[in-house]
């Protein structure tokens, strides 16, 4: 009998199966991770174990459901790359809005710019799955209507407490976060080629993107009304 236990273990799953259950996890994690960035959320989990060179099981030992696994890999991915100090940077008015934004996506563009945070995303909302719903929800909270907040603030124009944010405001800062990160669509979807260094292409950007907002915002007539 002990000989058939043997048996139904994979070689590598024989080699790891007195690693801390914390290792264990942590390896599983970052190997569906992997997995799910090169086939999609349409792989199987059975498919994911023989890759890894574990026993299927010994993945719900772990994560009872594929969704539960899912959900894991976004904090990993997603959750843990966050910086709860953009928002802080974003509305840090001792700094010029340009300045403000530069390094903002600067600072975004190196941390989302990989091929398996890309490509997960864009599988999981061709898929169904809620990641990138669940983040982009943070990114509109957090990033979005702030950087509109502010751009109304840079024209001396009425605060959203007095005017609230239009959707077009709204909407012109998502094509500019758009924009950027259509950069590494490119690279890591289409497989085409993006600068080696963004830097100036995200100055372009958000140059031109402050250049236009002056006409934008104050076209609109809640806002007209007041100046």
């Amino acid at each position: 009998m002990a000989q058939d236990r043997d048996e139904a273990i994979e070689p590598g799953e024989r080699k790891r199966r007195h690693l801390p259950a914390a290792e264990r996890e942590r390896l599983i994690v970052e190997g569906a991770t992997r997995f799910f960035a090169e086939h999609g959320f349409e792989g199987q989990t059975r498919e994911l174990a023989r890759g890894l060179g574990i026993t299927h099981s010994a993945i719900f030992r772990y994560f009872p459901t594929k969704e539960a696994l899912v959900d894991r890999v976004y904090e990993h991915v997603y959750v843990s790359r966050w910086d709860s100090g953009w928002n802080s940077l974003i509305r840090d008015r001792a700094l010029s809005l340009e300045d403000r934004l530069l390094r903002f996506y600067g600072d975004y563009a190196a941390r989302v710019f990989d091929y398996e945070w890309v490509r997960i995303f864009v599988f999981s909302g061709l898929k169904g799955y809620d990641i990138a719903p669940r983040y982009l929800a943070t990114v509109r909270d957090e990033l979005i209507l702030p950087i509109a907040e502010e751009v109304r603030q840079n024209l001396a124009l009425p605060a959203v407490t007095e005017v609230p944010l239009s959707e077009r405001e709204v909407e012109a800062v998502w094509a500019l976060h758009g924009k950027v990160f259509y950069l590494a669509i490119r690279k890591f979807v289409y497989g085409g080629v993006i600068p080696s260094d963004l830097t100036q292409t995200i100055a372009d950007d958000v140059r031109v993107f402050l250049g236009g907002m002056p006409e934008v915002v104050r076209s609109i007539p809640e806002l007209a009304a007041r100046r």
